[in-house]
């Protein structure tokens, strides 16, 4: 599927959710919470201010970010995974290696 957000909207695919705790327990489907982290996976061109000038985006395709639980305006399914609609400014910040 070939989407392109406009604006400053950022398209994001929530990774997999854990199945099992830190102490080792298996988590039931229905009682695991859904991931607040993701992988951007298009974004838009950025917002336009009232003069018309246009501040790009401040994450790229390829980051992994953090957003709020329930975040995004808007979710569709591409086969298993699920993808987020999201304005840029609904992130917290982009998760880097040490």
């Amino acid at each position: 599927m070939k989407i392109r957000p406009l604006h400053d909207r950022v398209l994001v695919r929530r990774e997999e959710e854990e199945e099992k705790t830190a102490g080792g327990i298996l988590l039931a489907a229905t009682s695991r919470e859904k991931s607040n982290k993701g992988k951007v996976i298009a974004v838009g061109t950025g917002r336009v201010l009232d003069n018309g000038t246009v501040v790009p985006v401040a994450v790229k395709v390829g980051d992994r970010v953090v957003f709020a639980s329930y975040a995004g305006s808007q979710t569709i399914k591409d086969g298993n995974d699920e993808l987020i609609f999201m304005s840029e400014n609904e992130i917290y910040g982009v998760v880097t290696d040490k």
